[in-house]
């Protein structure tokens, strides 16, 4: 079957067809880092790595470009005398990193900062003003603009008209000729630190945020390269103005256009600017980061997202009725590896990765499969139940969601073993003497804590019902 993706530019399903099978090129807009990482941040980069994740296993090598932009106005303002603006970034770069590898995003094969590549922003500027797309202010501040209305083309992402679009408000309009231009550089300001400031031939200044992205993509993927990623509300402005002066500039750009959905809070999204946001590191320190990842992938990645305390539940409790059979049929292997031998994936769940990342649908296959083996094991067909756990565990390792006894819960779940285990041993005494009503008893208050117990050759196992 064919990959297909959702281009919103098309606004269609297209089948992918890259640009050089040998190498997959993705760009992915990273965070701005003028504060730590709120959970809308975890779930946008856990959709990309889904999607990479698929494309890695379908052609094997993939160049993933994620972007820090840590030079901005929101990080000027978040600095202090005590924290300047580029040590303020570098801390909250590395509180992205950590949320990202907590819940096992990959790391990009490359991750530039925006400061690391203003060289490159300088030549595209330039060449933008040579062809006639861009113009230095004319009142001497320093600013450049892009000439919006030069580009016939420009709304093609979003398919809006020039005329009902808003007045761009990154910078002091009074140098424009059109309100809904948007500024390429901007010249120096009394207020701002000096250390925020790079040479250029319009002046003293810093990049605008939306040349960064284009310059840093043609920088590490090259003019042109397979797919742009980033969150639905970056499409406009920041997209379609990275669109609009990289094909200007006589770039190709991106062929595919992949929007992650938002998670949203009483139908708002989650936002810092709206202040309804929930950190990534709050989340973390009450859920298991394996059940996070669970919850943030178990909806289709274009779909918004609310997030509640069932939320969490649901995945724990999927994640232990995977863990449970995989240890049931780990057990029936007798404890050896062989049974870890590859197993191809389930068409059915290639199926639903190939159809626009259709992880929800992914996931009903791996849990069908869970159903599937267990069946065989009560009814001793051991071949067929080690069948099934290998089609799991190939399957959960292509989303990252290979659960381990860290999904019970760390520190408790240490002390919740420790207490079974000294009633399954009490138990086992009472059957010795032949006492019934004790060892009946406790398996009674075992199961009312909703702990299932299977006695085998090899010894007596609990696993949590679900």
């Amino acid at each position: 079957m064919t990959l297909r993706l959702y281009d919103t530019r098309a606004q269609l399903l297209r089948d992918f067809v890259p640009l050089d099978p040998e190498n997959i090129t993705m760009y992915v807009c990273g965070p701005t880092v003028q504060s730590g990482p709120h959970i809308g941040h975890v779930r946008a980069a856990l959709s990309f790595d889904l999607l990479r994740r698929w494309l890695e296993h379908r052609y094997g090598r993939v160049t993933f470009v994620r972007n820090v932009t840590d030079i901005d106005d929101k990080v000027l303002a978040n600095a202090t005398d005590a924290e300047p603006w580029w040590a303020l970034a570098y801390r909250m770069e590395r509180e992205f990193t950590a949320a990202y590898a907590s819940v096992g995003i990959l790391p990009p094969t490359y991750e530039p900062r925006a400061t690391a590549s203003v060289p490159q922003m300088q030549e595209l500027i330039a060449l933008l003003i040579e062809r006639g797309h861009a113009y230095p202010a004319p009142d001497g501040s320093g600013d450049v603009y892009f000439d919006v209305r030069s580009w016939s083309d420009y709304g093609s992402l979003t398919h809006q008209s020039l005329d009902a679009m808003e007045a761009a408000e990154d910078a002091d309009p009074r140098g424009k000729r059109n309100p809904q231009d948007f500024a390429l550089w901007k010249g120096t300001k009394p207020a701002e630190p000096a250390d925020a400031t790079w040479a250029s031939p319009w002046g003293a200044g810093r990049p605008g945020w939306h040349i960064e992205c284009s310059a840093m993509s043609k920088r590490y993927l090259g003019a042109e390269f397979d797919i742009h990623g980033g969150g639905l509300d970056l499409r406009f402005p920041h997209h379609e103005n990275e669109l609009a002066q990289s094909t200007a500039a006589g770039d190709g750009f991106a062929h595919y256009w992949v929007h992650n959905g938002l998670v949203t809070v009483d139908g708002q999204k989650m936002s810092k600017s709206l202040g309804n946001f929930t950190l990534a590191a709050d989340v973390l320190k009450h859920h298991e980061p394996l059940v996070v990842r669970y919850a943030l992938a178990a909806a289709h990645y274009r779909s918004s997202l609310d997030l509640g305390e069932s939320s969490w539940t649901e995945a724990e409790a999927a994640l232990g009725r995977i863990e449970s059979f995989l240890q049931r049929a780990f057990r029936a292997a007798g404890g050896g590896l062989g049974w870890f031998a590859s197993q191809s994936l389930p068409e059915a769940f290639a199926a639903a990765m190939d159809d626009d990342l259709g992880v929800p649908q992914a996931l009903a296959v791996v849990h069908e499969t869970v159903r599937a083996g267990n069946s065989a094991l009560d009814a001793g067909e051991t071949d067929v139940a080690l069948d099934s756990a290998r089609a799991v565990l190939a399957m959960t390792s292509v989303l990252g969601l290979t659960p381990t006894s860290s999904t019970k819960g760390g520190a408790s779940a240490s002390a919740l073993d420790a207490l079974i285990q000294t009633m399954i041993t009490q138990r086992a005494q009472a059957r010795a003497d032949k006492d019934w009503a004790a060892a009946d008893r406790i398996r009674d208050a075992i199961a009312a804590a909703g702990i299932t117990l299977e006695d085998t050759p090899a010894g007596t196992h609990w696993s949590i019902d679900g």
